[in-house]
């Protein structure tokens, strides 16, 4: 089934009303009011709107964060049942210390088709290729640069790779610098990374690495629109972490997840710009209207590309 493209006019203002409450906390070095600020905007925008909405993908438990909490029911409790995946604030330490790139996100897709993932870490490789067998969780580094660059037909010094900058990251950097491929390094805003992979624009060919699980499934949505490639597996390194993922109903904790495996059927993805970033320009604020930019995806419809838009204070 297709979602009503009426809806992403709703989905679109969610994130752009989240993206402008926590712009007013832009710079003030404090991550929690700039995302409760959008958490609170969140939840107001989506009680609006006339659907049966369920978080499968909130945040909180990792952040200490005032979360949007998986399980939470949100919408009027009319019209369709969807599955909302949400990071109000991807980027807290973006926003709090006005850098770029932080983002107010949402994913919906119709009930039971977004992965109920848990708040835990998740490894993760993302690319513009949807072959079989060129890019692969299962690969060493080496061998995946080799297949991308001969699929690609690019030398390894030709390619980029999208890495967060963390020490648990270091082997995998030093390997890519060891095969002499550019690097991106981010601080942090590992959904963005991942999509910087859908547009030539952006001169990234592959993202890997270790990130938020719920943000791997965010950036599947958008991901799944672009036709691009996505793997992800879960990392669970306590008994609590473990006990978590098989009251979800993940049996097998060291499974890889293919895309199609995390996001079925049609989706809805927005991701709108709160301070500047590859992906999308801030909210501007003007005397009484502001200015937003969101990367809108819709499976269904095709529809995949960056809506700027200008409403009322």
């Amino acid at each position: 089934m297709a979602i009503d493209k009426k809806f992403i006019d709703q989905f679109l203002n969610v994130t752009s009303k989240a993206a402008l409450a926590s712009s007013y906390l832009v710079g003030k070095k404090d991550k929690i009011a700039a995302d409760k600020a959008a958490v609170d905007s969140m939840r107001n925008e989506l009680n609006k709107i006339n659907i049966q909405g369920k978080i499968v993908i909130g945040e909180g438990e990792l952040d200490e964060a005032p979360m949007l909490y998986i399980g939470e029911k949100l919408g009027s409790n009319n019209g369709p049942e969807f599955d909302i995946a949400v990071d109000p604030l991807e980027g807290t330490n973006f926003a709090a210390n006005n850098l770029p790139g932080s983002l107010s996100v949402i994913a919906i897709a119709e009930k039971d088709n977004l992965f109920k993932a848990p708040e835990t870490y998740m490894e993760k490789i993302s690319t513009k290729v949807n072959e079989k067998n060129v890019i692969d969780l299962d690969f060493t580094v080496k061998q995946n640069i080799s297949n991308l660059s001969d699929y690609l037909n690019k030398n390894p010094e030709n390619l980029t790779a999208c890495i967060l900058d963390r020490p648990r990251h270091k082997e995998i950097i030093e390997e890519l610098k060891k095969l002499k491929v550019n690097l991106k390094l981010i601080t942090d805003g590992d959904v963005s990374g991942a999509l910087l992979v859908t547009e030539e624009k952006y001169n990234v060919d592959i993202f890997l690495g270790i990130g938020g699980g719920p943000e791997g499934v965010l950036a599947a949505a958008a991901l799944d629109a672009f036709n691009c490639n996505f793997q992800g597996r879960f990392l669970f390194k306590t008994d609590e972490d473990k006990v978590r993922a098989k009251k979800m109903g993940i049996n097998d904790l060291n499974k890889k997840y293919e895309l199609n495996e995390i996001v079925k059927g049609d989706s809805i993805f927005c991701a709108t710009g709160i301070t500047s970033g590859d992906l999308v320009a801030g909210i501007k604020i003007l005397q009484n209207d502001f200015v937003s930019e969101t990367l809108v995806t819709h499976k269904s419809s095709g529809l995949k590309k960056v809506i700027k838009l200008k409403q009322n204070l």
